[in-house]
C-alpha cells in the first residue's frame, strides 16, 4: 500500500489565488507516488479580518457565533483548492469538520479534539481521492462550530494523521524549517535538518511559532513523524521525531522566546497549605494557562508568589485575584507587562554541565538582567525586560555557537 502522508498549508502558502494553484501543484506531485490527504488554513489574513468584523457590534462577541465566523476562512481556502486540483486533472473532495467529525470540547476559540472519524476520509483517498480538509474548525456533540486556537490547523493534521494511521505528516510554511532561533533576529541562524519531540514540545511552549504545541503534543503521544518545510523553496525542511541520533551531543538546540507576556506578584500572601491552589485553581478554571511560577522562602508565615501568563490574559487573571486576594491574604499585587521569556533548549543539557552558568554570564556581560529563572531537564527559561529580548536571544546564540 502507498504511504499516506497529510499535508498542511497554512495561510500564507494559499494566501492568494496564485499560491493556491502552486499548492495544488505540490499536492498533485505528491500524489503520483502517495495517499494524500490535505489540511488547509485560512488564507493569510482573512482570519484577522474577520476578527475585526466582529467585533463591529460587540468588542466582546458572543463566543458562539464568533466561533461560527472565524471559522469560515478555512471552508473557503479548503473549496478553492479543490477547483485548483479539479482543473489539473486531480480529483479532490473539500470538506468542513462538521462532515467528517472532528469532535472537540465545547470552550469556543480554545477547543480541544476529542476525536477524528477517520472513516469518511479513508474512503476518499481510497476512492483515489484527496480529501481537501478544513484545519482550526471542529464540532460539538451538539452540532456547534468551534475553533482550536490561533495555530490550531496544524493540531487538526497531527490530529488527522494520528487517527488514519498517517506514515507522516507534512506541514508547509513560508519558512525552510526549524531554525535555531527567529532569522528576523540572527541573520545567521542555522536550519535544523532533525529534532526531537521532546525539544520541539520545549520550543513551542515557549514560543517558536512554526508549529503549534499541541500539535507536537498529538505526535509525541500517537509517534506521527512531522516534517516542516517550505511551500515557496524546495528543500527537505526539519525532521520532527520522537528519537534523534544525532541531536543527542547537542548541548543546546534551539532558543525561544516569548514577548506579550504579564508577571504576577502576589506579595505577602500566606505561606499554608492550599495557598498555591487557591490562587492557580481559579484562574486555570478561567481558561487561562500559567507558566513560569516560583513562590519565594517563607519570612514570618508571608511570602511571595509569583507566575506569568499571556498579554492576552491579563484582565481575566486580574478578576481572579480581585476575587481570592482576601483568601489568601494578599497584601499587595505588583503586575508587570513590560516582561517577556527567553529559553534555551537542547537535548545536551541532561549530560551535560555548565549551560546554565555560560547563560547567565554571556547575559551579565551584556546587562541584561535575570528577572526569573525557572528550568526542567532540557529548558532553562528566563524571565527579562521585554525590550532586552532581541539583545538576549542575539548573546545566547553567539555564545552557544549555534550558527555553526
Amino acid at each position: 500500500m502507498n504511504e499516506i502522508i497529510v499535508q498542511k498549508f497554512g495561510g500564507t502558502s494559499v494566501g492568494s489565488v496564485e499560491r493556491i494553484d502552486a499548492v495544488a501543484e505540490i499536492i498533485k506531485k505528491a500524489s503520483k507516488s502517495k495517499k494524500i490527504i490535505v489540511v488547509v488554513s485560512a488564507m493569510g489574513g482573512e482570519t484577522n479580518r474577520l476578527v475585526d468584523l466582529s467585533k463591529h457590534f460587540d468588542a466582546h462577541p458572543n463566543k458562539r457565533e464568533f466561533d461560527a465566523l472565524v471559522s469560515t476562512g478555512e471552508t473557503v481556502s479548503s473549496a478553492l483548492l479543490a477547483m485548483a486540483l479539479h482543473s489539473k486533472g486531480i480529483k479532490a473532495r473539500s470538506y468542513s469538520a462538521s462532515q467528517i467529525s472532528i469532535r472537540t470540547t465545547d470552550t469556543y476559540s480554545k477547543a480541544k479534539i476529542l476525536d477524528v472519524d477517520a472513516e469518511k476520509i479513508l474512503k476518499t483517498i481510497n476512492d483515489n481521492t484527496i480529501p481537501i480538509i478544513t484545519g482550526f474548525q471542529g464540532v460539538t456533540a451538539g452540532g456547534d462550530i468551534t475553533t482550536l486556537g490561533r495555530g490550531g490547523s496544524d493540531t487538526t493534521a497531527v490530529a488527522i494523521a494520528a487517527q488514519v494511521g498517517a506514515d507522516r505528516c507534512d506541514i508547509y510554511t513560508d519558512v525552510d524549517g526549524i531554525f535555531t532561533t527567529d532569522p528576523k533576529i540572527v541573520p545567521n541562524a542555522k536550519k535544523l535538518d532533525s529534532i526531537t519531540m521532546e525539544e520541539m514540545l520545549e520550543l513551542a511552549g515557549q514560543g517558536a511559532k512554526v508549529v503549534q504545541t499541541r500539535a507536537v503534543e498529538f505526535a509525541n503521544k500517537y509517534n506521527v513523524p512531522v516534517r516542516v518545510l517550505s511551500s515557496f523553496n524546495s528543500g527537505s525542511g526539519t525532521l520532527i521525531s520522537l528519537k534523534d541520533e544525532s541531536m543527542e551531543n547537542a548541548l543546546v538546540s534551539g532558543i525561544a522566546f516569548q514577548k506579550d507576556q504579564v508577571k504576577f506578584t502576589l506579595h505577602g500572601v500566606g505561606d499554608v497549605p492550599g495557598t498555591a491552589f487557591k490562587i492557580l485553581g481559579p484562574i486555570s478554571n478561567a481558561g487561562v494557562e500559567v507558566d513560569v511560577i516560583v513562590q519565594n522562602v517563607s519570612v514570618d508565615g508571608k511570602t511571595d508568589f509569583t507566575f506569568t501568563v499571556a498579554s492576552d490574559d491579563e484582565d481575566s487573571v486580574k478578576k481572579v485575584i480581585d476575587d481570592v486576594k482576601e483568601e489568601v491574604k494578599c497584601k499587595d499585587l505588583i503586575v508587570n507587562s513590560d516582561i517577556a521569556k527567553v529559553s534555551l533548549v537542547g537535548f545536551g543539557m541532561r549530560s551535560q554541565t555548565g549551560v546554565a552558568s555560560r547563560a547567565f554570564r554571556a547575559l551579565s556581560e551584556n546587562d541584561v538582567n535575570i528577572q526569573i529563572i525557572c528550568t526542567s531537564e532540557i529548558k532553562i527559561t528566563m524571565v527579562i525586560d521585554e525590550s532586552l529580548v532581541d539583545k538576549a536571544v542575539r548573546v545566547l546564540h553567539e555564545e552557544f555557537e549555534l550558527d555553526k
